[in-house]
């Protein structure tokens, strides 16, 4: 007989129970069934599974090292049943959620615990992305929905049809700089002159294939580079450099006098996030989420205005 997933199931069941006659009772099945199914085995592959001598079963080496690998293998089965189930029910085997970082992650936090109430089954896989970089993972099918994007989506994205947009909300920009800043105590409104002479930190652009995005940057400026949104903020507390962050997220730093808000000649405009996702996606986890996702208290919280 070739190796088997019901043969490794007796195999699993004997080592559990001890014996033949009590693994029988557990799987409903004659003991003389499963003796023959494992001497099948043994003589098929030639060695010996269980150490008979005495009362109670033991596994040999050679069935120990089956039983080990094997017990994968069962898993792996157990968990492809109920894969086919949920996608049977319409609940997706998993949903790939990239979060431009303009989102922090906490705020997705309330949302997975609320969705894991669910019981789906479906599994969550995040990651993060910056800039272009959100986009291309849609667009290269590294992810089912995309949230926070914060520039308008490519032209391949808007001209293909495959996908649909929607807005998330606006961000509102503000100019800081840490206390001990050099610009701290300049005279308002500062000019882009001044701004040139000091160094900008700045979120690099995670995206590989479409034209990286360079935001708010002066010709000939020193830029610190750093991956997201979040490592802007607390390089610019850290006095590493000056630039503009999102209000809701400056606020706790503003409030305790770790930043100072400064006025420039060329303030930045209120910006927007989006979510987008593949118009052929179709499974009741990302409907859940869409529906979450045009709540305006989920909304708000997402950009951190809750």
């Amino acid at each position: 007989m070739n190796l088997t997933l019901e043969a490794l199931r007796i195999l699993d069941m004997i080592d559990r129970k001890g014996s033949f006659a009590a693994a029988a009772v557990a799987l409903d099945r004659v003991p003389s069934s499963l003796t023959y199914t494992v001497r099948k085995l043994e003589d098929d592959l030639d060695v010996l599974l269980f150490d008979r001598r005495g009362h109670r079963a033991r596994l040999t080496d050679a069935g120990s090292e089956l039983l080990i690998e094997g017990r994968h293998l069962l898993r792996a089965a157990d968990q492809l049943e109920q894969r086919v189930k949920r996608t049977a029910t319409g609940w997706e085997v998993e949903l790939r959620i990239v979060v431009d970082s303009m989102v922090p992650f906490e705020s997705m936090l309330p949302l997975i615990a609320d969705f894991s109430r669910e019981g789906s089954g479906t599994r969550l896989r995040f990651s993060e992305e910056v800039m272009n970089g959100t986009w291309e993972a849609l667009l290269h099918d590294r992810a089912d929905l995309i949230i926070g994007a914060t520039q308008d989506s490519p032209e391949i994205i808007r001209m293909s049809g495959d996908f649909q947009t929607r807005p998330l909300g606006s961000v509102e920009w503000m100019f800081a700089v840490a206390q001990g800043h050099p610009l701290a105590h300049q005279t308002e409104p500062i000019s882009a002159a001044m701004l040139q002479q000091h160094r900008a930190v700045a979120v690099g652009d995670s995206g590989r294939a479409l034209a990286a995005i360079t935001v708010g940057l002066l010709s000939g400026q020193d830029t610190l580079t750093v991956p997201s949104v979040r490592a802007k903020l607390l390089a610019q507390v850290a006095g590493l450099g000056c630039g503009h962050l999102p209000r809701s997220l400056a606020a706790p730093y503003l409030a305790s006098g770790a930043l100072n808000e400064k006025q420039t000649t060329e303030p930045k405009p209120a910006g927007h996030c989006m979510i987008a996702w593949r118009n052929a996606a179709r499974g009741k986890c990302l409907a859940w989420f869409l529906d979450r996702l045009a709540q305006p208290a989920t909304q708000h919280a997402m950009l951190g205005q809750g």
